[in-house]
């Protein structure tokens, strides 16, 4: 499993916790959102699922990942 952190802009309540870790887990990753840091842990399998296909998942919720 590899494992990254994304910053994540845009995140502020829990609905965008559901958003984001539920567009990752469709992705193929589980993702764990920080509000606080607006960071998400993801753990991948990358020989599966690339990191620039689980920034997609999330930038098509809405968010922006910089």
């Amino acid at each position: 499993m590899t494992e990254v952190t994304l910053n994540v802009q845009g995140m502020s309540c829990q609905h965008c916790v559901k958003a984001v870790e539920g567009a990752l887990s469709e992705a193929g990753a589980a993702g764990k959102v920080d509000l606080d840091s607006g960071t998400v842990a993801v753990k991948y399998d990358e020989s599966k699922v690339k990191v620039e296909a689980l920034k997609e998942a999330i930038e098509e919720q809405g968010y922006d990942v910089v």
